[in-house]
């Protein structure tokens, strides 16, 4: 099963925001200006709007991954 999500590389990521301007339903800025992703799981339905966030990005600190489910963690 495809269990895609977001994630962020903090090393990279220089909370410039425009994710937030692309879906603020999935990323954020907190008050110390640091990226929260507030919904890593991507859907069809949100998909179009992370992958432009991902492509968006322009320190490349974003990207999409097949994931591990949580209950296999090991």
């Amino acid at each position: 099963m495809n269990n895609l999500h977001v994630k962020a590389d903090y090393n990279l990521c220089e909370a410039n925001g425009i994710c937030v301007g692309i879906d603020p339903e999935v990323f954020e800025l907190d008050d110390d200006d640091n990226l929260q992703i507030l919904r890593p799981q991507v859907t069809p339905e949100n998909r179009p709007r992370i992958q432009q966030a991902v492509d968006s990005c322009p320190r490349a600190a974003l990207s999409i991954d097949p994931g591990i489910d949580p209950g296999n963690e090991g």
